[in-house]
């Protein structure tokens, strides 16, 4: 009989605070869903005091999604544990996150706080949360960094005050196994002891590039709860990857005796939906999600998978929801055709979203000699997402190269009324943002541009993101397209419809 280890997500809060990823509310919603679909079991999302759209996604997840715990997270603050039970209180179940830095560093340079201040406030704000809700976690931040004796101290006040889960985070990806499996021996034992109502929870960064080889190791500590994000996005270098402690766990009980109550199956679609969203790209070679996780190229490779699986694979690719055949599709193809691809994908659309994604797919389809999983996936996704606006973009001329400057003109679909607007800039791309910015009459400063291959070679499809800045907020576009100046275009507009609505 094994024990169960808790799974819980962050790619909604730690996550989404990974540089140039600017989630709406809908966004986060929907990948909450998704989550809720791969059974995690507790979910945070989001930081209900950082922000009103912060507030805003909490409060509907809480509302909207059942089966995991929603958590938000809150400082060791009245108003922010106050705020985060506001933002809560629709869910079926909910848990509080407080958190409070406690290594030197953060409390001198950072709080400015003594380490008596810093206990105190701990304490007091675990007690607050516990006004609304029994399930309290209480968070050390840079805990590897923090000297031991005092840590110890805290967290055990923080028990004692009614936090019923200590994750010990290592915020800043310091430690190494070794070291990690010693400070949490100790925890377990001086903070958890003989208690059965106090879960040791950890949360580790990538910044060495340790974070899942840490939370692995934490498990024979006596931990039980693990945090991380889809695709091990988060801040600078990321977070665990909760895919690959899923499968590792699932693969190798032998070795690490958990369980986890995952739908595994849910793992692919999962990470295809948090890269697309946030546009974050998936590498090729990422364990479990990758597009290579189960390609085989090497003649020795080919010929022992095709004697038997289990030669060169350590999991069975249907097990986390990867499909091994590709379905190539081409401009010949009808609506039937089109519906059996998705059909074998396992993706249902509604009529409306299917007639999009049809449209689309012939359009790029007449770019291209055929079309594969990868790029039909993309297709589905993105008209699945994308958010219709009052202004439409009808078409695109853009000039320049050698001595001209570059110059577009494009033409825009605005209230009805036809319209077109020029603009100018250092390549076409940026002369296509500018006449676009003109027919909104939005000043919108351009923060972030990426754009993703779907697929190889000289007709390959692209995926552009844009985040722009409005004021003080951001608002993310993107598009799927053959022409990445014509792809720019869409993401953009797609954006400055956000903005604008």
């Amino acid at each position: 009989m094994t024990d169960r280890l808790i799974i819980f997500d962050t790619t909604l809060r730690d996550g989404e605070q990974a540089p140039g990823i600017a989630l709406t509310p809908d966004e986060k919603v929907a990948i909450a869903h998704q989550l809720g679909k791969l059974r995690v079991d507790v979910l945070e999302a989001g930081f209900a005091a950082s922000s009103p759209g912060d507030f805003e996604a909490v409060s509907r997840i809480a509302t909207e999604v059942r089966g995991p715990v929603i958590a938000s997270l809150a400082r060791a603050h009245p108003d922010d544990i106050d705020r985060a039970a506001e933002a809560l209180a629709a869910a079926e179940r909910f848990r509080i996150h407080v958190f409070m830095s406690t290594s030197q560093i953060h409390m001198e340079k950072m709080l400015r706080m003594t380490p008596e201040e810093v206990l105190k406030a701990s304490v007091e704000g675990v007690k607050r949360a516990r006004q609304y809700t029994n399930d309290v976690e209480f968070s050390p931040q840079d805990a590897t960094r923090t000297d031991h004796d005092f840590l110890i101290e805290v967290c055990r006040a923080a028990v004692e005050a009614g936090a019923t889960t200590i994750n010990i985070p290592d915020t800043v990806g310091y430690a190494t196994p070794s070291d990690f499996v010693e400070l949490m021996q100790r925890a377990f034992r001086e903070v958890k002891g003989d208690r059965d109502d106090v879960i040791m929870s950890v949360h580790c960064h990538n910044d060495l590039g340790l974070a899942v080889a840490n939370s692995l190791s934490s498990i024979h500590a006596g931990a039980r709860q693990i945090e991380g994000a889809i695709n091990g996005i988060g801040e600078r270098a990321g977070n665990t990857s909760i895919e690959e402690v899923i499968m590792a766990v699932r693969t190798r009980q032998d070795v690490f005796g958990v369980d986890v109550g995952a739908d595994t199956t849910q793992l692919y679609e999962t990470s295809r939906l948090v890269s697309r969203l946030t546009g974050y790209p998936v590498q090729y070679n990422k364990s479990v999600v990758g597009r290579n996780a189960f390609a085989h190229e090497s003649g020795i490779h080919q010929h022992g998978v095709l004697r038997d699986r289990l030669t060169y694979e350590i999991m069975d690719a249907a097990s986390v929801g990867q499909v091994a055949g590709q379905i190539i599709l081409g401009k010949h193809s009808g609506r039937a055709g089109f519906a059996d691809a998705l059909d074998k994908l396992g993706i249902v659309l509604e009529e409306d979203a299917f007639a999009r994604a049809f449209e689309k797919f012939k359009q790029l389809a007449d770019r291209k000699v055929q079309i594969g999983e990868d790029e039909l996936r993309a297709i589905v996704e993105e008209e699945a997402y994308h958010v219709s606006g009052d202004i439409v973009l009808l078409g695109l001329h853009v000039t320049g190269g050698n001595d001209v400057t570059p110059s577009a003109t494009v033409v825009l679909n605005v209230a009805g009324a036809t319209k077109s607007f020029t603009g100018e800039g250092d390549g076409m791309v940026h002369a296509a943002f500018a006449a676009i910015k003109e027919g909104f009459g939005i000043d919108a400063r351009l923060v972030d541009y990426r754009v993703v291959p779907v697929t190889s070679g000289a007709d390959a499809m692209a995926e552009v993101n844009v985040v722009v800045r409005v004021g003080g907020d951001t608002f993310a576009g993107r598009a799927l397209h053959t022409d990445v100046v014509e792809g720019s275009a869409e993401a953009f507009v797609e954006a400055l419809n956000k903005a604008s609505s």
